[in-house]
C-alpha cells in the first residue's frame, strides 16, 4: 500500500503536516475529508516533493484554472468562520505560484492594516481583475461574502468551460496544419534533391513540372534566411502594434469583419458580456457600475470600446437594450431578448439566458466548423503532398515510357 504526504488544516485553523496509506490518492483524500479536514497538499512520497516544499518558480499571470482552486478554497475557508487573517495565512501557504503568494502576502499586510479586502486586492490588478474586486467589494457591503464568491466561481467554470470549447476546436485543425507543413518541407528539402541526385545524368532533361519544382525549392533555398527574417520581423511588428491601443482596436474590429470567424468571434463575446453583467448585477451592483465593469471582461476590444457610449446613455435614462443596441456589437436578438427582460422586470435573469442561448449556439456553431474545416484541410494537403510525390516520380515515370 503507498504512502501519501498531506498537508491540512483543521477546524480551528491549525495546519498539519503528516503521512498515511492508502490505495490511491482518491480514497486518501476522502478519507482526510471525512474527518473534518481541510486537504491543501497531497501526493504520494517521493512524488512531487518540489510541490510540497512550498516554492515555486513561476512567474506572471495566474491561470485562470488556479484561481478558480484558489476562490475554491477561499470560499471554504470563509464558510469555517475562521478569523480573516487566519483565512489568508493558510491561502498563502496553499499559494504555489511565487508572483501570486507575493500578492497575497501583500493583502495580508493591508488587510492587518485596517484596509478592506476588496480595496487591499484593487492593488493587484495583475492577479485580481476589476470583476472579482467589485464582486468581493459586494459581498462586503452586502454581508454576504460567501453566497457572492459561490456566484462568482459559477461564473468562472462557465467562462473556462468557454474557453475550452474555443481552444478545442481550433486546437485539431492547427495540428493539421503544423503537421502538413512539415511534411511537405521534408519532401521538398530532403526527397527532392535526393530523387535528383539518383536521376544523374537524365536530370539534365528531367519534365517541366519536376525542374519548375526543384527550381522553385533552390530559389527558396536561397533566400531562405532573408525569408525567415521577413516573417519573423512582420509577427513582432504586427505584435507591436496589437499592443498600442489603436492596434489593438484595430485588429479586433477586423476579426469581427472575418466571413467565417466574425460571427463566432460575436457570440463569444456577447456571451462573456451577459454572463458578466448577469453576474455582477445579481450581486446587486447598480446596472452602471454594473456594465463598467463588465466591459472588462469583454476580450474584444472594438466591442468593449462600445460599451463606453452605452455606459453614459445608461446614466442619463436610456434602457439597457437601446443603449446596447447604438454601437450594432451585439446580434440583434440578444438586444431584443433584453429589452424583453428590462420590461418584465427580470433583467438578470434575462442575461443567464441570453448568455445560455448563445453559448449553445456557439457550442453548435463550433462544432459546425470543425466538421467542414478537417476534411477540407486533409483534402488540401493530400492533394499537396500527392502532387509532390507524383511530380518527383515523372522522371521515372518517363524513363519508362522511353524503355518501353
Amino acid at each position: 500500500m503507498a504512502v501519501f504526504a498531506y498537508r491540512v488544516a483543521r477546524p480551528d485553523g491549525s495546519t498539519l503536516d503528516g503521512q498515511v496509506e492508502g490505495e490511491d490518492e482518491t480514497l486518501v483524500r476522502t478519507k482526510l475529508e471525512s474527518q473534518g479536514l481541510l486537504v491543501f497538499k497531497l501526493h504520494r512520497r517521493g512524488i512531487g516533493s518540489a510541490a510540497m516544499s512550498g516554492k515555486s518558480w513561476s512567474w506572471g499571470r495566474l491561470p485562470l484554472g488556479e484561481f478558480l482552486v484558489f476562490n475554491q478554497e477561499l470560499l471554504a475557508l470563509v464558510k469555517s468562520g475562521l478569523p480573516i487573517l487566519r483565512v489568508w495565512d493558510l491561502l498563502i501557504e496553499r499559494a504555489g505560484h511565487a508572483g501570486f503568494q507575493q500578492a497575497l502576502r501583500d493583502v495580508r499586510e493591508d488587510i492587518r492594516g485596517g484596509s478592506s479586502a476588496s480595496d487591499a486586492l484593487a492593488k493587484h490588478p495583475s492577479y485580481f481583475p476589476e470583476l472579482y474586486i467589485a464582486t468581493v467589494k459586494a459581498g462586503e457591503q452586502s454581508g454576504n461574502l460567501p453566497e457572492v464568491l459561490q456566484r462568482y466561481i459559477t461564473y468562472l467554470k462557465l467562462m473556462i468551460g468557454l474557453r475550452q470549447k474555443v481552444i478545442k476546436a481550433l486546437s485539431y485543425p492547427m495540428f493539421l496544419i503544423l503537421i502538413g507543413l512539415a511534411v511537405i518541407g521534408f519532401l521538398l528539402t530532403y526527397v527532392m534533391p535526393t530523387f535528383v541526385s539518383v536521376y544523374g545524368e537524365s536530370a539534365k532533361t528531367l519534365p517541366w513540372a519536376t525542374q519548375s519544382l526543384l527550381d522553385l525549392v533552390k530559389n527558396a533555398e536561397s533566400r531562405l534566411l532573408p525569408m525567415a527574417m521577413l516573417v519573423i520581423g512582420l509577427v513582432l511588428g504586427v505584435r507591436a502594434y496589437y499592443a498600442t491601443p489603436a492596434g489593438h482596436l484595430a485588429i479586433d474590429r477586423l476579426i469581427l469583419k472575418f466571413p467565417l470567424f466574425g460571427p463566432i468571434a460575436i457570440k463569444h463575446n456577447t456571451v462573456q458580456l451577459t454572463r458578466t453583467l448577469g453576474t455582477i448585477l445579481a450581486s446587486g451592483t447598480p446596472l452602471v457600475d454594473a456594465l463598467q465593469n463588465a466591459r472588462g471582461a469583454v476580450s474584444n476590444r472594438w466591442i468593449s470600446q462600445g460599451m463606453v457610449g452605452a455606459v453614459n446613455e445608461i446614466r442619463e435614462g436610456v434602457t439597457l437594450a437601446a443603449a446596447l443596441d447604438r454601437p450594432k456589437v451585439l446580434p440583434r436578438l440578444a438586444i431584443a431578448m433584453l429589452s424583453v427582460g428590462e420590461e418584465t422586470g427580470s433583467l438578470d435573469a434575462m442575461l443567464r439566458d441570453v448568455a445560455e442561448f448563445y453559448e449553445a449556439d456557439l457550442d453548435t456553431r463550433l462544432t459546425q466548423v470543425t466538421t467542414w474545416i478537417e476534411p477540407a484541410l486533409l483534402l488540401v494537403m493530400g492533394v499537396l503532398v500527392g502532387g509532390i510525390v507524383i511530380v518527383m516520380y515523372l522522371p521515372v515515370f518517363q524513363m519508362a515510357g522511353t524503355v518501353g
